[in-house]
């Protein structure tokens, strides 16, 4: 099993443990478990067969994950739970389930008795190279994705590939976006390991396989870039816990997803919107890593815009070549919406400063720089 530290200023802030399962809970007392609802009767969490070994709960609490139910109320649902289990300050919350719960829980945990230790054991890929690394844990609010939260480690992060078998393969795909947007960001090499095994896992499950005996086959190449994606994205949170300035680079593609998960949500809760895009609601629910895919290729579009009008280098055919490689892989890559209905959402982005966001933009595999520049610039240089 690959251990891999994630470091702050002071001390060494949490562990990542990336394998086949079995962290010794024993030192633990008291364990207060939340589980995804989507995961009951999937997953055993104790005992022989177990993804947890000397696994002792006080309590377990199934929650309902989704970008709906991703909210305050939830929150204060498990801090009243925990309360209500008598839950100390010793206690661990031991959240397992996608970047939702695990989310969800840490925020909990975090704010529990002004904070008590949680770990995650995350079972969604998305979640595996990118929301349950890194501290951040928040819920929606107002419509707006991910607007109240904190940065707080958790104790451990147990990264079990093999639990992957859980998914519908539509959520492992929403995962390999976040792979590969690390993988833009980091370099060429563990890029193409990644498009070229993403694009294998889809055209073996078109072709009729089953996604689990996919897996199955796959699951030591799969590991092996989990870990890689895990270890990138300890390096640049260990370097800038706290989003001052290399760690927003892991934002790439997401002012323009958060966009296009906000329209998403108001029209699947009924808003009376006025849109030039998106004629159907079917057609405009994506899960959070398809909309990090059509916000990467906007990003590299806008990028090539920018290089155009500053001279700034750009690699030759990226944006085309990361349009292909998407595709291949079976993830979109065509906005639902006009770049004009995107705009007010895009300037509540919580990058943004004085109307001015920090755009983070590709200009090839291994160099992704940030530009400031309004909504309107880059919707202008998009037209």
């Amino acid at each position: 099993m690959e251990q891999i530290e994630i470091q702050s200023s002071e001390s060494i802030s949490g562990t990542i443990l990336v394998g086949e399962c079995g962290v010794n809970l024993e030192p633990y007392r008291d364990i207060f478990v939340v589980v995804d609802k989507a995961l009951e009767g999937k997953v055993t969490l104790g005992g022989e067969g177990g993804v947890l070994s000397s696994l002792n709960a006080r309590g377990v609490k199934y929650v309902e994950a989704s970008e709906k139910t991703k909210t305050m109320e939830t929150v204060l649902e498990i801090c009243s739970w925990l309360l209500e289990k008598g839950a100390d300050r010793d206690a661990l919350v031991l959240a397992v389930g996608g970047g939702i719960t695990t989310d969800m829980a840490g925020f909990a945990a975090s704010i529990y008795k002004r904070g008590v230790r949680f770990a995650f054991v995350p079972t969604t890929l998305l979640a595996q190279v990118d929301a349950a690394i890194g501290g951040k844990n928040g819920v929606n609010f107002e419509k707006y994705k991910n607007m109240l939260g904190v940065i707080r480690q958790p104790v451990f992060t147990l990264v079990c590939p093999s639990l992957l078998r859980t998914l519908p393969f539509r959520d492992f795909l929403s995962g390999a976006a976040e792979m590969l947007k690390t993988f833009v960001i980091e370099g060429l090499e563990h890029y193409e390991r990644a498009a070229n095994l993403l694009g294998i896992f889809r055209e073996e499950v078109d072709s009729g396989r089953p996604f689990r005996e996919v897996l199955e086959e796959n699951v030591v190449e799969l590991t092996a870039l989990i870990a890689a994606a895990a270890r990138v994205k300890a390096g640049v949170v260990s370097r800038d816990c706290n989003e001052g300035g290399e760690r927003r680079k892991l934002n790439l593609g997401h002012t323009f997803a958060h966009a296009v998960e906000t329209l998403c949500r108001r029209r699947e809760d009924g808003a009376s919107l006025n849109l030039s895009g998106c004629a159907s609601g079917i057609d405009c629910m994506f899960t959070h890593g398809e909309a990090v895919s059509i916000g990467m290729l906007l990003a590299a579009r806008l990028a090539q815009r920018v290089a155009q009008t500053t001279q700034r280098a750009f690699q030759r055919d990226f944006a085309s070549r990361l349009e292909q490689d998407l595709k291949a892989v079976g993830l979109p890559v065509e906005c639902p919406f006009a770049l004009g209905d995107m705009a007010e959402a895009m300037s509540r982005d919580k990058k943004a400063q004085e109307g001015i966001v920090h755009f983070v933009l590709p200009f090839g595999i291994g160099d992704v720089d940030m530009v400031d520049m309004t909504v309107d610039q880059a919707i202008s240089l998009l037209s």
